[in-house]
């Protein structure tokens, strides 16, 4: 992920890495660090006053249209994490979040990747974001691009 222009639209939790995220080798599952990307993604919104409940409480969501992760280095069982999202592009209709993914006994980074979302209505048809939640993404977003 590239460095937004404000560091401190960088969001970051901590995930601990449990027995049912791994494999049989004790290595995490490379599917489970798409979990770990939602979590980033709802913590920012929530930290931000946003949250997915309320979004569908009003009749939209958010399905990931694109996912991408390059993966650098293998997570473990008991491992802390810390999942760091951004929000790099809105558009009227999509967002894209950026999210990398570091242990933080040694700071190294496991994974990053980017996942993009489009907005639609419970019918499943692609739809504007509310004029409040657009202009939520647009505050956090380092981007701001409509």
């Amino acid at each position: 992920m590239s460095e937004p222009v404000d560091p401190a639209k960088i969001h970051r939790i901590e995930c601990r890495v449990l027995y049912g995220d791994t494999d049989s080798g004790g290595v995490v599952y490379y599917g489970n660090y798409l979990r770990f990307f939602e979590a980033g993604r709802t913590e920012i919104l929530r930290a931000h006053g946003a949250t997915y409940r309320e979004l569908e409480e009003r009749g939209y969501i958010l399905p990931v249209v694109e996912c991408n992760s390059r993966y650098k280095a293998s997570a473990r069982y008991d491992d802390l994490l810390v999942v760091e999202t951004s929000i790099c592009e809105v558009r009227k209709m999509a967002c894209r979040f950026n999210h990398r993914i570091s242990r933080v006994d040694d700071g190294r980074l496991l994974v990053k990747g980017h996942t993009l979302h489009a907005c639609v209505n419970r019918e499943g048809k692609l739809t504007n974001f509310p004029e409040y939640f657009l202009t939520k993404l647009k505050e956090i977003s380092f981007d701001g691009a409509v």
